[in-house]
């Protein structure tokens, strides 16, 4: 499926995945059977999924493992950043479960290649990105469990990937049993708290390091571009395209969108002017457009008269017709956010943004089916005068963008999705042991109050069906949203 992939995103035919699975199960078996899975160092777990492990990465684990304090450190501040984020996730899901009951959705129902995230069989996923992507982001998953493993003194037995067939599911860092059954909560919860945020604060990094990458582009034209064209109105009729760039109006040259308000603003409703504008195969032409009345063209989309007094909008107001304006620079900037050098932020909004931009950029693949920025966007970009640029030119930088932004977006995917509440995500484990403690401290309570006294066992079993009650009802949910588009 792999290799199809490579050509593009394919559509699955799921009737073929049963007898896929069970060939691949048999030929685990046969594996099994002649000894090839031991020489391997390999299990079968769930009967069809091939348990890899290795000892590779265990010595650098240790020494990048040695200042114990500092990871525990560590471990701590991921411990409160994935609880935060934990019940944000929770709460975003139990939310999309509401609005699916109260207004049940009347989209197209996803296929079946955009229902898995692999890459290349999913739509916005690319192959060899998604790919690149994913293998970075679980090994630094496995290795921040390392770390807290070793930061409180755990072993770690060996590092691995799971497969079904040639796919890998997932990796996994394998520590002591015993010992991990016997560490407590605290130091157990800070192990399965570090690796979703070790890939949160990794994309933090490669945000950081993808603003840098935009400070090295330019654009040869400071115009502005459209990506719409309202139809029937000025634009419209007067032959313009989406992705024109606009050059001119009434002979004036047009620089960044304030330039385009200040010229514009010169006209009135009714108004025929000249526009320069270059195509998008890079003709240039001078059109006449005529401009119609921005206060009747809201009105007639709904738009009441305080919604148009609090926009400031007035009868007379001149409207071209156009959509999307944005700089030549918009691509790079989107992806960058905040600390693009192109957007006018202090120091401190740049601090506050950014962790929120970290998780709007999931939205990106979706509305560019695939792709980190339009390929029109890239177009219009130029390396700047700066040493990076002179060293390995646009295509270089382009690279560098799209390798960075694919990182960052399954770091933040895989981040989130293992703090889903619900066991075997590592939020599962960490909410089981979280209402364990609770417990222990309401029996502790109880018992200085001479109120009551719980028995321990009463607090394993009922933390136990607390985490097993949660992990049914997520489950739940998060099926009934998915299926609930085909009815």
């Amino acid at each position: 499926m792999i290799m199809a992939a490579s050509w593009g995103a394919v559509d699955l035919d799921w009737r073929i995945i049963p007898l896929l699975i069970f060939g691949w199960y048999l030929l685990l078996k046969r594996w099994e059977r002649d000894g090839v899975l031991d020489r391997w160092n390999a299990t079968r777990v769930f009967g069809f999924i091939l348990m890899v492990r290795t000892k590779r990465g265990l010595d650098l684990l240790e020494k990048v493992a040695k200042p114990r304090r500092f990871w525990r450190i560590y471990g701590e501040i991921s411990l409160w950043v994935c609880t935060f984020a934990m019940f944000m996730v929770a709460l975003v899901v139990v939310l999309a479960f509401v609005g699916a009951l109260l207004s049940p959705p009347d989209v197209d129902p996803p296929s079946a290649s955009e229902l898995v995230a692999i890459p290349g069989i999913n739509p916005v996923i690319p192959l060899w990105w998604g790919l690149i992507g994913f293998i970075v982001a679980l090994v630094i998953h496995e290795f921040g469990h390392g770390l807290l493993a070793r930061g409180h003194g755990m072993r770690i037995r060996s590092f691995g990937l799971l497969q079904l067939g040639p796919l890998p599911l997932g990796a996994f860092a394998e520590p002591e049993g015993e010992e991990l059954f016997k560490a407590p909560r605290r130091e157990r919860q800070r192990m399965f708290a570090a690796g979703p945020a070790t890939n949160l604060f990794a994309a933090f990094v490669l945000l950081l390091l993808l603003g840098g990458i935009a400070g090295q582009f330019a654009s040869g034209n400071q115009s502005i571009h459209v990506t719409g064209i309202v139809k029937g109105e000025g634009a419209d009729e007067a032959g313009m395209l989406p992705w024109d760039t606009i050059e001119t109006i009434g002979g004036e040259d047009i620089v960044g969108l304030e330039g385009f308000r200040d010229v514009l603003d010169q006209y009135e409703a009714g108004d025929s002017v000249l526009i320069g504008v270059l195509h998008e195969d890079g003709t240039r032409e001078t059109v006449t457009a005529t401009l119609s009345d921005k206060y009747t063209y809201y009105q007639n989309l709904g738009y009441s008269e305080d919604q148009l007094d609090t926009l400031s909008v007035n009868e007379g107001d001149p409207f071209l017709g156009v959509e999307g304006l944005s700089s030549n620079t918009a691509g790079i900037d989107r992806l960058a956010g905040p600390l693009s050098p192109n957007v006018e932020y202090s120091a401190l909004q740049r601090v506050i943004i950014a962790p929120l931009h970290v998780v709007t950029i999931m939205i990106i693949p979706f509305e560019f089916q695939g792709v980190a920025m339009h390929p029109n966007e890239e177009a219009m970009l130029e390396a700047d005068d700066s040493w990076l640029g002179n060293l390995i030119g646009k295509e270089g930088l382009l690279i560098l963008v799209n390798l960075m932004f694919w990182m960052m977006w399954v770091n933040v995917l895989l981040g989130f999705t293992n703090l889903i509440p619900m066991v075997p995500f590592d939020g599962g484990h960490m909410f089981k042991d979280m209402v364990h403690a609770g417990l222990s401290r309401v029996r502790a309570l109880g018992r200085k109050l001479k109120l009551w006294n719980f028995h321990p066992l009463w607090v394993d079993q009922i933390s136990r069906k607390a985490s097993n009650l949660s992990s049914l009802g997520l489950l739940f949910i998060l099926l009934f949203i998915l299926v609930i588009p085909y009815f």
